[in-house]
């Protein structure tokens, strides 16, 4: 079998480690990395032994696939443009900037039969994996995503950059559609929304409680699901997963009514993970773990989280400007 052809796009922090994996995969050959700064594309493409390009488009119709890891705005141009051109694509998250423009994507990567992937890259992350035997039917769910801030990420707002991982894990894990979101959330060190809390309803009866700041001391990526006999603790950092069970029979006055198994996990490679599953989606034509309309339906409730946070920041604005006469 031929190697799969494979080109990053935008090669800053993250791209730099999507050109890594692909350069060290069995059947695939890095053939290029595009960056429009000359720096970033000219050490990746000296460290790889591959080609430095500043524009993608002389790749159309050179390459069998693609990352894209540019900033969001530039997602929907470049992954149209090299669908059409008959390559698969996986695009880093958010998928694009509205659920109009992922519609397009998911519409022609299917027209074009084409892979149309999204990087959740938690779906990936080994404590997940190993939750998944143990995931019936959550009643409830608290996230909390938090991090030291950066000016890296901050071309979107925490919704988008943080909480949207979350979003898009228990959305696979309820399976069941969002009925009502209640959010609030405040700019700090950005223009945009720094830190935000969401509490969302499904269909299904299942609440959800996240939580996601970039203006935090400490990193930290936990959550816990609980489920009519079961409490599932997940460090999604650490990679630790703690179960407590209810005991079955009888047990003693001195003993908890509940089993604890607590599991450390190895740390794993969720890039090279998310990298090797979509390559193999191209050799196969099975479906990608995340799809294009996977991203969609969480771009879709971190757009509505989104939008119900500024319309109270805006409510609160015109409020103490009133008190100010």
């Amino acid at each position: 079998m031929e190697p799969i052809k494979a080109a990053v796009i935008g090669v800053g922090y993250l791209g730099r480690f999507h050109a890594q994996k692909y350069a060290e995969l069995p059947r695939c050959r890095l053939e290029a990395v595009v960056d429009t700064g000359q720096e970033p594309r000219e050490r990746v493409a000296a460290e790889l032994g591959v080609a430095a390009l500043a524009d993608y488009r002389p790749l159309l119709g050179k390459v069998d696939a693609v990352s894209i890891v540019t900033p969001t705005p530039l997602h929907f141009a470049i992954a149209r443009d090299f669908l059409e051109a008959g390559a698969h694509v996986l695009v880093e998250k958010p998928i694009t900037e509205t659920p109009r423009e992922a519609r397009v994507l998911i519409d022609l990567a299917a027209r074009e039969g084409r892979v149309l992937q999204v990087g959740h890259l938690e779906r990936f992350n080994s404590a997940i994996l190993a939750a998944e035997p143990y995931l019936r039917a959550p009643r409830f769910v608290e996230c909390h995503r938090l991090a030291p801030y950066r000016a890296r990420g901050t071309d979107v707002n925490v919704v988008l950059d943080l909480m949207i991982h979350d979003i898009d894990l228990v959305q696979a894990i309820v399976g069941a559609p969002v009925l009502t979101i209640d959010a609030i959330g405040t700019p700090v060190f950005s223009d945009a929304i720094d830190i935000a809390n969401a509490r969302i309803r499904f269909a299904n009866g299942c609440v959800v409680n996240a939580t996601a700041s970039r203006v935090s001391l400490k990193t930290e990526r936990k959550m816990r699901l609980f489920e009519d006999d079961a409490y599932l603790s997940l460090d999604l950092q650490q990679k630790v997963m703690t179960l407590i069970r209810k005991r079955d029979g009888a047990f003693g006055e001195a003993q908890l009514p509940v089993s604890i198994e607590e599991q450390s996990l190895e740390q794993g490679d969720a890039l090279k993970a998310e990298i090797e599953s979509f390559l193999e989606c191209i050799r196969t034509g099975k479906p990608p773990v995340v799809s294009g309309e996977d991203g969609l339906m969480a771009l879709d409730t971190a757009m509505r989280i989104t939008e119900q946070v500024n319309e109270s920041l805006a409510t609160r604005q015109l409020t103490e400007r009133s008190a100010h006469g």
